[in-house]
């Protein structure tokens, strides 16, 4: 392919702030960096926005929580498997939070797209490209968990309506159920540094 040719492509990368420029119908892990995931994720509102407080609340935020709530239900995991948990929805910093009912309008094909580019970022940070099934599992469930609390408590959700779309959230402490019992959103730079030292301390490790 010529310069001119490939130069009219259709532009299919992101440039990052760090000056990473990622291929998003074939991402490379050498151009992922954490910085960007979590300056990414902390700009984007969760539920469209549509949710109550001064602040959207973020992927960051969920992520944090999502983590939390996995390692809080199996004490023993390692903390491989709650970083994974951490960057669950990690691919949202380049291609936004859709809403469930409009992936599911979208299809398979938007989910194949998302989990290539969650390969890359799980290759960057040292995790499988594909995680264990029962890792998987426990991930689903903590997510569901949370979009609960969110929902009845950001999102305007009766607990009956949320119970319908989210079941009973069960299995935490009751530590960690009180804190989510007040949840709020964080301002973007706080969701930012949180969602980063927690990265830092489950990488480290």
């Amino acid at each position: 392919m010529t310069e001119q040719q490939h130069a009219m492509r259709p532009r299919a990368w992101q440039r990052m702030l760090s000056g990473r420029r990622l291929d998003l119908l074939d991402p490379s892990p050498d151009d992922i960096e954490i910085a960007d995931i979590a300056h990414g994720l902390a700009r984007v509102a969760r539920w469209n926005g549509q949710t109550v407080g001064d602040h959207a609340f973020s992927v960051a935020e969920h992520a944090l929580i999502v983590e939390a709530i996995v390692s809080d239900r199996a004490p023993q995991r390692s903390d491989q498997d709650a970083l994974a948990a951490l960057l669950h929805d990690a691919p949202e910093y380049v291609i936004g939070d859709l809403i469930s009912p409009f992936k599911t309008a979208i299809g398979l094909d938007y989910k194949a797209f998302e989990l290539r580019i969650l390969g890359a970022i799980h290759l960057r940070f040292g995790l499988p490209a594909t995680l264990q099934p029962h890792l998987s599992v426990a991930i689903k469930a903590a997510d569901t968990i949370a979009a609960f609390y969110e929902a009845t408590r950001l999102a305007g959700f009766s607990e009956d309506e949320a119970r319908l779309y989210f079941g009973e959230p069960d299995g935490l402490s009751p530590g960690l159920a009180r804190k989510l019992e007040h949840l709020t959103a964080s301002p973007t730079e706080e969701a930012e540094r949180h969602f980063l030292d927690r990265f830092a301390a489950l990488y480290r490790a």
